[in-house]
């Protein structure tokens, strides 16, 4: 059964809601079975790459939004650093490490609804610093954008915006109430106007239903993400969704399996809360997806670069880096260095 939905995604068929709802309903004694087939698709693909992301957290707290999953939010009364844009030096510092560990892309976070036209400027000026110093793919991470603000971000030198779904529609309003899933859309269509490449997807395990989990596999399909980082609710003390129920490896290895179903050629990336939430099954997670955040996150800590080099290396997998413009491989043991910034929430 699982066989003929990967024959389905290779063959450019969409899978029924059926379908999808059979992905996310599959018994734990049928999950490498299911495992398989998505990596049937995967590797058809993507081969046995991996593309390493190393975040940045670059602007912490001081957030008047609200959402219930975040630790850096107006409602949260986690114990979190708070402080406003690091020093130039200290982000391109971070890149070069980040380069150096096997890094593909580098991810400037920043909290807050919106840029204001100086933090614009600011990081602008950041991102021109960085591609000076370090041949790495770039990501930004904001908040709300206008069209305008995000070409500038692409006349810097950013390659890629991240701005998430989080969630479906309908459930959207059970997690925040201080902007709306059309500001979220419309944030994507300016980066995408602006001409470059959007990265959006989800958290799972806010309290949202298969449907929902399905709605969003399906939504970033028809937004044509070209990366889509699958969250995995890290619960935070002092957050509203603190005492969520919490997942088990077997249904994030489900909702990985149905993103790769729905999205066969884009990137999929395990994103925040990965550790947490796979424990053990952690490898598991690579044959789906064929991207991974390493070092941590943003308030929360993560697998460092030793650990993630040598699950890539146990699997079999080579992890993929750009060297002068040129994509090549390196091996789990080089360029094991120490964390490239501090891992002081389920990612961006």
């Amino acid at each position: 059964m699982y066989t003929a939905f990967a024959q389905k995604a290779l063959s450019g068929q969409s899978l029924s809601l059926s379908d999808m709802q059979t992905v996310l309903q599959a018994p734990n004694d049928e999950i490498l079975p299911l495992v398989h087939a998505a990596f049937e698709v995967r590797r058809h693909y993507f081969g046995r790459k991996v593309q390493i992301q190393v975040l940045m957290n670059a602007k912490s707290g001081l957030c008047r939004e609200d959402c219930g999953y975040c630790s850096q939010s107006s409602i949260s009364k986690a114990p979190i650093d708070k402080y406003p844009l690091r020093p130039t030096e200290e982000i391109v510092d971070a890149a070069r490490k980040a380069k150096e560990s096997g890094a593909y892309r580098y991810c400037i976070v920043t909290s807050g609804r919106a840029p204001t036209d100086n933090e614009i400027d600011a990081v602008t000026k950041v991102v021109r610093e960085v591609k000076q110093a370090v041949d790495i793919d770039i990501c930004c991470c904001l908040g709300l954008l206008t069209q305008d603000k995000a070409q500038r971000l692409k006349e810097a030198g950013v390659n890629r915006v991240n701005h998430n779904l989080n969630t479906s529609r309908q459930h959207t309003s059970n997690i925040v109430s201080t902007h709306t899933y059309d500001d979220r859309l419309e944030t994507l269509y300016n980066i995408q106007k602006a001409g470059l490449d959007t990265c959006s997807g989800g958290i799972i395990g806010m309290g949202e239903t298969h449907n929902d989990i399905i709605d969003m596999a399906v939504s970033v399909k028809e937004l044509g993400a070209n990366s889509i980082p699958v969250n995995f609710l890290h619960p935070v003390a002092g957050t509203p969704l603190a005492n969520q129920e919490p997942l088990t490896p077997h249904d994030c290895l489900r909702a990985l399996c149905l993103f790769r179903f729905v999205n066969p050629k884009t990137e999929i990336r395990v994103a925040g809360g990965r550790e947490k939430n796979l424990r053990s099954l952690q490898p598991l997670a690579l044959y789906p997806a064929n991207s991974l955040f390493m070092e941590g996150y943003l308030t929360t800590g993560g697998l460092g670069v030793e650990e993630t080099h040598q699950m890539i290396a146990d699997l079999g997998f080579e992890i993929e880096t750009i060297q002068d413009g040129q994509e090549s491989k390196v091996t789990s043991h080089e360029s094991r260095v120490s964390s490239p910034h501090p891992t002081p929430e389920t990612a961006i």
